[in-house]
């Protein structure tokens, strides 16, 4: 393949700084979804942890170099995943955690970030401005600036999922991505193509927040004016050049799906395998149900990246029915 900027080496020894407690994430396949889906699914599940989010494996990486530095204050935006995972990952290695985020993200994030030690910051308006601001506190207090994707580590952390994948081999010919940043994108393609690179690649975003995807297609940055979705994990509106060009090697697709389809997959997920996700993690099931002709008789793999989401928001999402159906 041609050269992103991660390194399959690199990969395999960021193992060896994440805490176990984010490694070897339950893969198994999800008959009760097969179905209404029409093909094999095997849930990859990136919830079980302190965290509920697969961003850990990234801050792992991240907070061990800094404290091998010995760095003592980092700052981050976020949309509340990475800010929760950096919080865990920096509390325990000693680390003055400062995160910025919007006003107006999902409440039990923001939250969790308090709960955890970090340090909060908001700012009035959307994630894109949250990095500003973190940008420019870095500036102010000379400390590091963690980026989301553009850190090599964010994305090698990431990319260990694909390593367990490909130690899954050879069940499944599809994997289904969420795509925001890019970080779990570029992370798990790079592995897919230089350890299994039959396997296609297929990233999703919702329609409301599509630039990484206009990105990829047009092969040039695309940016917009604004995002309208329920996925917030994933609504940014400004790609990053550098991880557009890896994405350009490591994804073989990359759809958009409608704010409906994320709602049903998240149910589905719901009703037939026990799960309670975030939108962001109900792309891939979202990807399936918009295209079951091209899915049709494969075996899908999809990465369920998250579950923290607001309660009273998923009940509206999902159906008081659905909640309580048995």
């Amino acid at each position: 393949m041609q050269e992103t900027r991660l390194d399959t080496a690199r990969i395999r020894l960021a193992r060896q700084v994440i805490d176990p407690i984010f490694l070897d994430t339950p893969l198994y396949r999800c008959e009760a979804l097969e179905p209404q889906l029409g093909c094999s699914v095997s849930i990859k599940l990136e919830t079980a942890n302190p965290v509920r989010s697969f961003k850990a494996r990234g801050t792992e990486v991240v907070a061990s170099l800094l404290a091998d530095r010995g760095s003592r204050a980092v700052v981050c935006a976020s949309a509340g995943n990475l800010g929760q995972a950096l919080a865990w990952s920096g509390r325990g290695r000693g680390l003055d955690v400062t995160v910025v985020a919007s006003r107006f993200a999902t409440v039990a994030k923001l939250d969790r970030i308090r709960a955890l030690g970090a340090g909060l910051e908001l700012v009035d308006g959307d994630h894109e401005m949250a990095r500003e601001r973190a940008a420019a506190v870095a500036q102010r207090d000379g400390i590091r600036l963690v980026e989301d994707s553009l850190d090599i580590e964010t994305c090698e952390g990431a990319a260990t999922i694909g390593l367990e994948l490909v130690d899954a081999r050879p069940s499944f010919d599809t994997v289904l991505i969420a795509l925001g940043g890019g970080a779990l994108a570029t992370g798990v393609g790079h592995v897919m193509k230089a350890l299994a690179p039959e396997v296609e690649v297929i990233c999703v975003q919702p329609q409301g927040a599509p630039a990484m995807t206009l990105s990829w297609r047009r092969r040039r940055v695309v940016t917009t004016d604004s995002t309208d979705t329920i996925a917030d994990g994933v609504a940014g509106r400004l790609p990053i050049p550098a991880v557009l060009d890896d994405l350009l090697l490591t994804a073989d697709d990359a759809v958009l799906v409608r704010e409906e389809s994320i709602i049903a997959g998240m149910r589905m997920l719901h009703d037939h395998a026990g799960l309670v996700v975030e939108p962001s993690a109900a792309l891939g099931i979202a990807a399936i149900l918009e295209d079951r002709d091209r899915f049709a008789g494969r075996h899908i793999v999809t990465i369920v990246c998250g579950s923290n989401v607001d309660a009273d928001a998923y009940r509206r999402w999902i159906g008081a029915a659905g909640l309580h159906r048995s």
